[in-house]
């Protein structure tokens, strides 16, 4: 039995999940950013965290070949940051923001939730996505409200 595509959505559209921007850079040199829901930890020891991208999403490429991305976790007041890299033609998602880069020279983003660096352990075909392992090398945190996504809109946690 094969459950359809938009049923599959609709269930898991009532799992609240948080929101990042995950960054690399390409081959080029060139950032590249895109926003992600589908991020979890794997792994306490060692520290491993999963991303899981869209075969057809403007990083996917761009992940496969870089040893290095960075997790950029959204804080309740960065909704538009969600949208823009979600949506902006993705030459131009980075234009005029505010970032700093880490240690891995990847993007980092100014008062995000957090950033986790990670080097790419492994990749693991899924379907119409693949999923990416990484093993966390730095990650620091801020404390504010996290920025949510439920049922195909944005929520904010109450407390």
């Amino acid at each position: 039995m094969t459950i359809d595509p938009d049923s599959f959505r609709s269930v898991l559209g009532r799992f609240a999940s948080g929101i990042t921007v995950v960054t690399t850079v390409d081959d080029t040199g060139r950032d590249m950013g895109m926003t992600v829901s589908a991020f979890a930890s794997a792994s306490l020891r060692p520290p491993l965290v999963s991303i899981c991208i869209d075969h057809a999403a403007s990083i996917h490429g761009a992940l496969c070949a870089a040893e290095r991305f960075g997790v950029n976790i959204l804080a309740s007041e960065q909704e538009a940051l969600s949208r823009r890299f979600s949506t902006v033609e993705s030459s131009h998602r980075f234009d005029g923001l505010g970032y700093e880069r880490g240690e891995s020279g990847v993007v980092l983003l100014d008062d995000a939730l957090a950033h986790v660096e990670c080097r790419r352990l492994a990749r693991f075909e899924a379907g119409d996505h693949t999923l990416f392992l990484g093993e966390v090398e730095r990650a620091e945190a801020r404390d504010a409200r996290p920025l949510l996504y439920y049922r195909g809109g944005y929520a904010q946690l109450e407390r």
